[in-house]
């Protein structure tokens, strides 16, 4: 992973997520064009799933960085950015949730992604008034703590989402990421789900191309059939990807209203749905062969599937539905009224 990590940082892409107050290019937050974002994050994750979940995390870690911090630490994080430096957020608690008790953490992050790849880690933590609040974390001070090697996952495995103990790390003031509560405001909490769809549009797209490439060798592109299938699956990109623009036009614009996730949140859900049709229409399409290890679409398949699977997709779609059926102007802009 290292060496894709490597490419990513030579290609600029790491650097460009940084605004350009900063020496980036401000692609981590691009309110006018925010489509470039949108196909940035398909390339890396269509080249490699893995990989575009972790860049996909620096993007979302630099964004917060430019939204929240302030003074010399927002200039401190931003030259990190701009000089390659990989971020990543990790929120998922262990069986003893992270904790902000004075000057020191306590429990443990599940899911790392990257644990033994990022240089910057944004950590989640409550603090004694439960507010939950952002600590940015150098990876020199995690040394010992971080254990990848507990990724047991048949898909993502090269993410290495292990186990971080951050029990007794030392927080100062110059570590704290914005306000207590900062992190879960909308739109920019679940409004940014859309970024982590866009790269799985990515790989709906490899799997796309891939069943194409083998159907047009074998001769069998025009069979009625697999030309349905491929129908579907073009159909499933297509609808994926105006879903995700549509979505990543209204979170990203200047001063979008906390009512904006609602359409971010649909748009994940819409994507997911739309990959599983496309992964039932490829696994006809392809047949057996594709199930082979040495066979371009199973890692895909297998890392696809398991980057689906996202917490509580119900409950999110209940949140939606709840904001857009109860405010009036958004239901009839929805047609829910």
């Amino acid at each position: 992973m290292a060496p894709l990590i490597a490419v990513l940082r030579g290609e600029g892409l790491l650097q460009s997520c940084a605004p350009s107050d900063a020496g980036g290019q401000g692609l981590a937050h691009h309110p006018d064009e925010p489509h470039v974002l949108l196909e940035a994050l398909a390339a890396v994750g269509g080249a490699n799933l893995s990989v575009g979940r972790l860049f996909e995390g620096h993007v979302n870690a630099v964004k917060l960085v430019a939204l929240l911090a302030t003074g010399p630490a927002r200039r401190r994080w931003l030259t990190d950015a701009a000089n390659g430096r990989l971020f990543g957020v990790w929120g998922a608690d262990g069986p003893v949730p992270v904790t902000l008790e004075g000057e020191r953490l306590r429990g443990q992050k599940l899911y790392a992604s990257g644990a033994d790849l990022l240089d910057r880690a944004v950590v989640t933590a409550r603090d004694p008034a439960g507010e939950v609040v952002l600590i940015v974390l150098p990876a020199e001070r995690l040394q010992g703590r971080l254990h990848p090697g507990e990724w047991s996952m048949t898909g993502m495995q090269a993410t290495a989402s292990g186990r971080c103990d951050l029990e007794g790390v030392e927080v100062n003031a110059c570590d704290r990421l914005g306000a207590p509560g900062d992190y879960l405001r909308e739109p920019h909490f679940q409004g940014g789900v859309w970024r982590y769809a866009a790269v799985q549009l990515g790989a709906m797209r490899t799997i796309l191309g891939a069943a194409v490439d083998q159907l047009r060798r074998r001769g069998h592109e025009a069979a009625p059939l697999q030309v349905a299938r491929l129908r579907r699956m073009t159909v499933a990109c297509e609808t994926a990807r105006l879903w995700l623009t549509s979505a990543a036009r209204e979170v990203e614009q200047p001063g979008a209203p906390p009512s904006a996730a609602a359409a971010s949140i649909l748009a994940r859900l819409v994507v997911a749905d739309e990959a599983t049709a496309l992964l039932a229409a490829a696994d006809a399409a392809l047949g057996a062969a594709s199930f082979s290890t040495s066979h371009p679409v199973e890692r895909v398949r297998r890392d696809l599937l398991v980057y689906l699977r996202q917490a509580n997709p119900d409950a999110l779609e209940s949140a939606a539905m709840a904001t857009l059926l109860g405010d009036d102007c958004l239901a009839r802009r929805w047609r829910l009224a």
